[in-house]
């Protein structure tokens, strides 16, 4: 008899002790469940901050990038497998640009070059041109040379390197760039339509203007 009732009241200690350690496990449990509900916004808010950093510093960006092929030699991808002016001769927007690197015979040049960073005119930056003047420049190779090489840089530029940036050119002037973010202009003039754009010796911002060394 006295065994027995030592073992309820040995149960029923025991019960009294887990009871509480239980319940405080659940409210732990809720409670942790608060605290990550809590941290959810700004977590997000974090990520979000993530991905738009990176989308400027390590991702093409702008406006212009909508025109680049999802697929194939002229993707993303695609350039940045190729030297840059093989890479350029995949982008349909830039076959004018490609033209006249070919008629210049820089394309030797551009494609051995090491980590340099080309500002690379559309077809619609060299429509803006007069057609006669056009003609005369490609037509021109000394000045052609001149002028594509002054879109060059020897080295690569990060977006945030353009933010307030003065570089010598392969042209030997030098060309200035401004801008924050994803939008950026070279001298004052040429905005950024497609940046950061990585081939495999360089990085390629697609402007829409052409960029005419000093006299």
């Amino acid at each position: 008899m006295n065994t027995l009732h030592f073992r309820r009241t040995a149960v029923a200690v025991a019960t009294a002790a887990v009871l509480p350690l239980a319940l405080t496990a659940c409210s732990s449990g809720d409670s942790s469940k608060d605290s990550a509900a809590g941290s959810t916004p700004s977590a997000a808010a974090s990520t979000s901050a993530s991905a738009d950093d990176s989308m400027t510093t390590d991702k093409p960006f702008g406006p212009g990038c909508a025109s680049v092929p999802q697929d194939g030699a002229g993707s993303f991808d695609g350039m940045a497998k190729d030297p840059v002016a093989t890479a350029a001769s995949n982008n349909p927007e830039l076959s004018t640009l490609v033209t006249a690197v070919k008629q210049a015979g820089l394309v030797d040049t551009l494609n051995n070059a090491e980590n340099i960073t080309v500002f690379a005119p559309t077809n619609d930056a060299f429509a803006k041109i007069p057609k006669a003047d056009l003609d005369a420049l490609l037509a021109d190779k000394a000045e052609l040379t001149k002028v594509l090489t002054y879109h060059v840089v020897g080295e690569k530029l990060t977006p945030k390197q353009l933010e307030k940036g003065s570089f010598d050119t392969l042209e030997k002037s030098k060309l200035t760039t401004a801008g924050s973010g994803t939008e950026y202009t070279v001298n004052d003039a040429s905005k950024v339509v497609c940046g950061n754009v990585p081939t495999a010796n360089a990085t390629v911002y697609i402007v829409d203007s052409v960029l005419m060394p000093p006299k």
